[in-house]
């Protein structure tokens, strides 16, 4: 049995995100313990995810997409992503009260 193996790809969209969520978490909240305690834990469900990237259910769409997306959830926020062949391939990453369906197109 052979164990696919998947590599990491981080879209610009997605880090946009990331960075104005922990911009604001350190600076408008005032909190960058927190923020760095988030970005730590993205870091380790994306980590601990890769291997497996597959393997959980994709994010229902209510169109025809030619990549589903999958979801990890961490705190109060959501990473989507993108299995393309052997790469795992990071999108966005959304505060759970945003309007994802709008947002993501679904």
């Amino acid at each position: 049995m052979s164990e696919k193996k998947y590599e990491l790809r981080v879209l610009p969209l997605f880090e946009e995100d990331f960075k104005e969520i922990v911009d604001y978490i350190a600076h408008r909240l005032n909190n960058p313990a927190a923020a760095e305690r988030l970005v730590d834990e993205v870091e380790r469900a994306v980590q601990a995810r890769l291997p497996i990237a597959e393997s959980f259910e994709a994010y229902p769409s209510s169109r025809e997409r030619k990549y589903p997306y999958y979801r990890i959830r961490v705190r109060n926020f959501t990473v989507f992503y993108v299995v393309i062949e052997n790469v795992m391939e990071l999108r966005r990453i959304l505060y759970n009260r945003r309007d994802w369906k709008r947002t993501l197109g679904v």
